[in-house]
């Protein structure tokens, strides 16, 4: 029997994709927010298309604030913008 695959919904697009397609945004028990490209930070996860547009689709709606239940601050999306960019999550 084949292994089952996760299924997450982007919070930009609001498509239903493989979860090893997208990226996890994380907000740590210290309450920093981070994208986590591993899957395996702990805290309160939320998923992403990995494209600058579904970046910006998710910020103004602020789908990232409601599904994490916390406020992001302009610093933060860029610095999430620029972690997209560069395709690595640092210490992830």
């Amino acid at each position: 029997m084949p292994k089952k695959i996760p299924i997450r919904q982007c919070l930009g697009c609001r498509e239903h994709k493989p979860k090893n397609e997208l990226i996890r945004v994380v907000r740590s028990p210290e309450g920093e927010i981070s994208l986590d490209f591993r899957g395996k930070k702990p805290g309160r996860g939320a998923y992403l298309c990995p494209t600058a547009a579904c970046l910006a689709k998710a910020q103004k709606s602020r789908a990232i604030e409601r599904a994490l239940s916390a406020q992001v601050s302009q610093e933060v999306y860029a610095a999430l913008a620029e972690q997209m960019r560069a395709g690595d999550g640092g210490d992830g």
